[in-house]
């Protein structure tokens, strides 16, 4: 008999189900672009899921047993996942990967998922983005200039900050130029989520915020490399960008949330209380689904009740 192979997280799987949540992860990296992050979120999921089958009825289970899954063991799984302490939104995230999953497998094994795949999701609160104020923006944008050693590094700094307020990228979109794209046009494509496409319109400040970075930058600008350079000439890693955010909000005394996903957030809020198109936006910044849009527009109502209760008079 074969032995079970171990998860990462330590849980038992046979080689049938080890192989196939492989496969499976290999299949959205591939086809669908999914970051690495969110690959290890849901290989922890389902992992957990075949564990809890396995333990729920008492023995190891191969690749088959995802066709006997009934309607209870769902419902049992996630009881046992709540009274852990997961949270609703988290608990949802694992379901979609479960779903995914046993859907992949199903269509290969030709087995009815419907227990499965009929699942509820739970139902949570979801939070809203937490962008900054425009004045808090601009800020920012200055103040984190201030926080690097080399003159060259603090533009860079700048430079990113500002790319990521003006064109609503996200933190890896920014990261990701290389050397092809510069100088920035007027109208940038970029890569997002999934491998997928969109168009975003560069506004001059970024431009010239790019540039003046570029004249100072002690790496040549090269197609193949990239733009945003590392003190060795390598790419810029995140957390340098995080923590420069971080020494700024300090400073400025902004909340946590002021993270560089806020500009991203910031830059869709701020759309939308000039009068943008809720369809534009959507498309700016690359959201698959419209509801994920309409966030910023129960941000923007918050903060018209906001303005609303400190200056009305109250009775």
């Amino acid at each position: 008999m074969t032995a079970p192979r171990v998860a990462g997280d330590g849980l038992a799987l046979t080689p049938g189900l080890a192989n196939a949540l492989a496969e499976w992860l290999s299949h959205l990296k591939a086809l669908d672009g999914a970051a690495e992050l969110t690959l290890q979120a849901y290989r922890r999921d389902v992992a957990g899921f075949l564990g809890f089958l396995s333990q729920h009825h008492g023995g190891g289970q191969g690749r088959g047993a995802l066709a006997d899954v009934s309607v209870s063991d769902m419902r049992s799984w996630m009881a046992y996942e709540r009274g852990r302490g997961l949270s609703a939104r988290s608990l949802a995230r694992a379901l979609s990967g479960v779903k995914g999953f046993t859907k992949w497998v199903a269509e290969r094994d030709g087995f009815d998922a419907t227990a499965t795949l009929s699942a509820r999701s739970p139902k949570y609160r979801r939070k809203l983005p937490r962008p900054l104020t425009e004045d808090a923006a601009r800020d920012m944008i200055s103040t984190v200039e201030l926080q690097a050693t080399k003159d060259w590094v603090a533009t860079r700094d700048m430079a990113i900050v500002t790319l990521l307020y003006g064109c609503g990228l996200r933190i890896s979109e920014g990261l990701g130029l290389t050397g092809a794209e510069y100088p920035l046009p007027e109208v940038l494509r970029i890569k997002g989520k999934g491998g997928k496409e969109r168009l975003v319109p560069v506004l001059p400040a970024a431009r010239q915020a790019v540039a003046a970075y570029v004249r100072a930058c002690p790496w040549p600008v090269e197609s193949d490399q990239p733009l945003f350079r590392g003190v060795r000439g390598g790419p810029v890693n995140p957390r340098l960008i995080r923590k420069a955010m971080e020494q700024a909000r300090m400073q400025l005394g902004l909340p946590a949330s002021a993270t560089p996903h806020a500009l991203r957030h910031s830059f869709a809020t701020h759309l939308l209380a000039a009068g943008g198109d809720l369809r534009a936006i959507q498309e700016l910044l690359g959201h698959a689904s419209l509801s994920t849009t309409q966030a910023y527009t129960a941000v923007d109502q918050a903060r018209l009740m906001e303005v609303y209760e400190k200056a009305h008079p109250k009775a």
